[in-house]
């Protein structure tokens, strides 16, 4: 026999062989081998008590359609440290992880500019200081004289208007100083309360301007998941409603509080932020993934004991009873609840299936 023909028998027996598998999973899935049960081996048609423990009515009930809404784990307590003049920055001394106290200094300015506005303006205080004093003095005098009639009221009033120009003036000059000081403050940048920095924004040399944040420090204890949802579903939330959230990474389902909803609806994505506040989690931190899951709507649905459903490869099949004769059926499954699950296509309401119980345990 040549190696053409040889190739070709074998091309022809897996065919065949392949053609026979099939058959005989149609026959399996159409009942034909019920038949074949040695008897005894299975509940009877006459068993009431069998069929009422291994059975099971396809239920027609609404159901809710539970959909999951992705979010970021953050602080509820988040600052921006930022300079409110500007200034080179000297000295950063925290980095991304470090944990700081109330008052601890994030970051130093330069502050020889300031200092300089400082000097000028303490020079331009003790000048306009003197100036106030020789002027209170000439008003002493001035209005000793006026009393004896020894100078006249036009003089009098011309001194005391230059006494009280004089005053303002050092008024004006010390009030220059606190300013110019509560800027050399500034020039330290400090923790406004204990947290943990999460982000360096700058470095040493770099411009620090008004506004612009050197480090970002938040609460690591106070989290919340915050979550885009659609506004049409947004509307079935409350404050302090209870909702269910998922944490992938730590592989944890938990129930959690809406804490706030804000009232604006972005007008691109259409949706409304929703912020839960999270419980006391071992391991979760900010900028985790999570997901709020709860029900937006209602369908009616056709259920089933999972325990019901048998996987044949890739197909789902059920035992349908009918007449006291069990038929194997194709079907389509969906969303499970609970200990069953969602029938789409394949059975109808009413019908009676076969459960499995090992299955169930």
């Amino acid at each position: 026999m040549s190696q053409t023909e040889h190739k070709n028998i074998n091309k022809i027996v897996s065919i065949s062989a392949a053609v026979l598998a099939l058959i005989l999973l149609l026959l399996y899935m159409q009942g034909g081998f019920v038949s074949k049960v040695s008897p005894g081996l299975s509940p009877q048609p006459g068993d009431a008590n069998a069929q009422k423990s291994n059975t099971a009515v396809v239920e027609k009930k609404q159901v809710d359609d539970i959909l999951s809404w992705p979010g970021t784990v953050k602080s509820r307590t988040v600052a921006n440290i930022a300079p409110k003049m500007t200034a080179r920055i000297i000295e950063i001394k925290v980095h991304a992880g470090d944990k700081v106290k109330k008052g601890d200094v994030i970051a130093r300015l330069d502050e020889r500019d300031v200092k300089a506005q400082e000097n000028a303006a303490l020079a331009a205080l003790s000048g306009a200081n003197a100036q106030a004093n020789r002027a209170k003095a000439d008003e002493q005098r001035i209005q000793s004289l006026y009393s004896k009639d020894a100078a006249t009221r036009e003089n009098f009033d011309a001194v005391v208007a230059r006494a009280k120009e004089a005053q303002a003036s050092a008024n004006q000059a010390a009030s220059s100083v606190t300013e110019i000081r509560s800027h050399l403050a500034d020039s330290l940048l400090l923790a406004p309360f204990d947290g943990v920095i999460v982000k360096r924004l700058k470095e040493p040399g770099d411009m620090g301007l008004p506004g612009v944040p050197v480090a970002t420090v938040q609460i690591p204890e106070e989290l919340r998941l915050e979550a885009d949802v659609p506004s049409t579903c947004a509307g079935r939330y409350s404050t302090g409603m209870d909702v269910t959230v998922r944490i992938d990474t730590l592989g944890l389902t938990t129930r959690a509080q809406i804490d706030e909803i804000s009232p604006e609806i972005d007008p691109q994505t259409r949706t409304q932020l929703i912020k839960i506040a999270l419980p006391a989690i071992e391991g979760l931190q900010p900028g985790y993934f999570g997901w709020l899951e709860q029900a937006c709507d209602r369908h009616e649905a056709l259920l089933i004991p999972s325990s019901s459903v048998e996987h044949i490869g890739q197909l789902e099949v059920v035992k349908v009873l009918s007449e006291g004769q069990e038929h194997m059926r194709h079907i389509r499954t969906a969303k499970t609840f609970g200990d069953r699950i969602e029938v789409i296509s394949g059975l109808h309401a009413g019908e009676i299936v076969t459960t499995h119980p090992q299955q169930a345990q």
